[in-house]
């Protein structure tokens, strides 16, 4: 078992990022030379000074050696890389993993070149509502065919929240089990399942519990938005966009005609009136909106609510006020002295939008680095790609048009050969034919291309019925082939967005966490 590494697909704005383009980079607010060594001193200027000590006690995970980097990390007045993901069933898919290890790997990297801590810490973002995107989790089964587990349909947008989860998740880890073999590394994943989704709670909780056993293998640490002093420390970084709600639009739409008359298309598309905040209420999570001038609504419980309301419910229950992906990055500036986010393909598009957000609480956006992107090829994934001369990206389409070209390139030399010779005999006969009629009589000339053509004809109907013949013969082969697509492209998507990590854990153990870990040095050794 490899990680074969590849570059995130993306965009323009973002290719054009990560090569360097230097209007580009201003885009993104990122200087084009000494991009860290500027955010660390911006980071000195700007995160208040106990900050550090509030962090460190908001944090959980790091490994068996957290507090002594903790201190060091207060002490020396440290910095962050940070990533983060809404919390996936069961770990969610492999991207989950190659997030936080590549934000482990920067850190790493940082360390030296800064002469100060730096932590990689990974955002549960609890607070985003995607339900239909979190509650699914695919493997492949023990009959290599894929297998889904999911949570139930209908279950409300903050259902991340909702505290009867518990015997929902217990059956779902039950279901994941049952699709994983039996191996010497079994029992410790198994109890880490057990324990992370066995002991009721919401997703969030289960999800936090999951990746801090997860990721103490490279002292990763987990920041929950739910935790009281991150609530307490957010809210008044969001009060100040509901203060300056019609500025904060505005400026957004400014930045957006920027970004679309340098021919870049918006990630996160602008709602008129809308603010970047939302509220819980009885319906769920919802988007607030100006009412004109005046006071907030919100339009499926229709609640009106003035900014001194808004204000009193904030100080009474600070978690009901949460930022949109566009405020989100600040709201974790003023908690995280981060230096650096690593972002998907997706997520680095976004933050050229943030800039405005960013300026009004006179700061600069994080460093945006590519997470680690790539396939895990198991020998016998490997092994047939071998066999049949295929490359990984080969497989990313339609599997019938697959089988058809490996028909085609398996047909026997001699066959192809006796094919091609025929079909030269019938033109250079029907030509010769075609010369000698044309002094007896011209309009046999017609005659002779029919002939021609019927003989093509007839030839293309023999070559399909051999292309079949090969194909029904090919048959094992063909579904060797379909196993590795359902291996790196399950679903038409590729495997980092689709299977859980736990098909591997459980085969390979540690060292599976190993090769992710030596990936994302590979690709943030590369990047740099």
């Amino acid at each position: 078992m490899r990680i074969q590494t590849r570059p995130i697909a993306g965009p323009r704005l973002v290719r054009d990022y990560l090569s360097g383009d230097a209007s580009t980079l201003e885009l993104f607010g990122v200087p084009a030379t000494d991009a860290f060594g500027e955010k660390a001193a911006e980071v000195e200027r700007t995160f208040p000074a106990d900050g550090r000590a509030r962090l460190a006690r908001i944090l959980r995970g790091g490994g068996g050696d957290r507090d002594r980097r903790l201190e060091r990390f207060v002490q020396e007045e440290g910095f962050a890389v940070t990533t983060g993901q809404q919390p996936g069933l069961l770990g969610g898919p492999l991207f989950t993993l190659y997030k936080a290890f590549s934000a482990a790997a920067l850190a790493r990297h940082l360390e030296p070149e800064l002469g100060r801590p730096v932590l990689p810490v990974f955002w549960i973002a609890s607070q985003d509502h995607d339900w239909d995107e979190v509650r699914r989790c695919r493997l492949p089964d023990l009959q290599n065919e894929l297998a889904e587990v999911a949570l139930p349909e209908g279950i409300p947008p903050h259902s991340f929240h909702i505290p009867d989860l518990g015997a929902e998740l217990s059956r779902a880890r039950d279901q994941l089990l049952e699709q994983l073999p039996d191996s010497d590394f079994a029992p410790e994943y198994r109890a880490l399942l057990e324990g992370s989704h066995g002991r009721g709670g919401t997703l969030a909780e289960a999800e936090a519990r999951l990746l801090e056993g997860l990721l103490a293998h490279a002292g990763i640490f987990i920041l929950t938005p739910e935790h009281p002093e991150a609530a307490d420390t957010a809210a008044p970084v969001l009060l100040e966009e509901a203060r300056h709600a019609l500025e904060r639009e505005e400026a957004l739409h400014r930045r957006g005609r920027e970004l679309e008359a340098a021919g870049h298309e918006l990630q996160v598309p602008l709602l008129a009136q809308g603010l970047n905040l939302f509220l819980r209420t009885e319906e769920g999570r919802e988007r607030l909106f100006r009412a004109g001038d005046g006071p907030f609504r919100t339009r499926k419980s229709g609640l009106t609510l003035s900014l001194d309301d808004l204000e009193a419910r904030v100080r009474e229950r600070p978690a009901d006020l949460t930022p949109n992906v566009l405020l989100r990055p600040v709201v974790e500036s003023a908690l995280v002295p981060t230096l650096a986010y690593m972002a998907g393909p997706g997520e680095s598009a976004y933050f050229p939008q943030t800039v405005p957000l960013f300026e009004a609480a006179g700061r600069t956006p994080p460093v945006v680095r590519p997470r680690l992107s790539g396939f895990v090829l198991e020998s016998k994934v490997e092994k047939v790609l071998e066999k049949f001369g295929l490359e990984i990206d080969e497989l990313d389409r339609p599997f019938h048009e697959i089988a058809g070209a490996l028909a085609r390139e398996e047909m026997p030399a001699d066959l192809r050969q006796a094919l091609g010779a025929l079909r030269g005999e019938i033109a250079r006969g029907t030509r010769t034919l075609a010369e000698a009629v044309e002094a007896l009589d011209p309009t046999l000339k017609g005659t002779v291309d029919g002939v021609r053509r019927q003989g093509f004809s007839a030839l293309d109907d023999v070559e399909k019925k051999i292309t079949q013949a090969i194909k029904r013969e090919a048959e094992v082969a063909h579904a060797q082939v379909q196993k590795a697509q359902l291996h790196l492209f399950p679903l038409g998507v590729a495997q980092e967005r689709v299977i859980s990590p736990f098909y591997y854990l459980f085969r390979y153990g540690p060292a599976f966490l190993t090769a992710i870990e030596e990936a994302a040095t590979s690709v943030v050794k590369g990047d740099r």
